[in-house]
């Protein structure tokens, strides 16, 4: 019982010192990050749901790719809203240092 609740200590230990690590600047880059991603999957949602409705293939292979297109953008443009924050604080935190991609 005692070494289980030494773990549960250092555990939380640990957790709290990685929270500390991240900046405001992190915390709101994460969120736009997290908006970013969640209206282009919004935004490829509604194209698939019409690519679902589309008379022909060729349409709903179009709008498919479109869909999927318009998500891996979102994805991209959320990333760099993350590797700015990880910039401006010189990479202190590694959850989004700076990649080459």
């Amino acid at each position: 019982m005692r070494k289980l609740m030494i773990a549960a200590v250092a555990t939380f230990a640990v957790a709290g010192l990685a929270a500390c690590g991240e900046s405001a600047a992190d915390k709101a880059a994460e969120q736009q990050a997290d908006s970013i991603e969640a209206t282009g999957e919004a935004q490829a949602d509604a194209l698939e749901a019409q690519a679902d409705a589309a008379p022909t293939d060729a349409q709903e292979d179009a709008l498919n790719a479109q869909a999927d297109r318009v998500e891996e953008g979102a994805d991209r443009a959320a990333d760099r809203v993350e590797q700015q924050a990880g910039n401006a604080d010189g990479g202190m935190t590694t959850s989004n240092t700076p990649t080459t991609n």
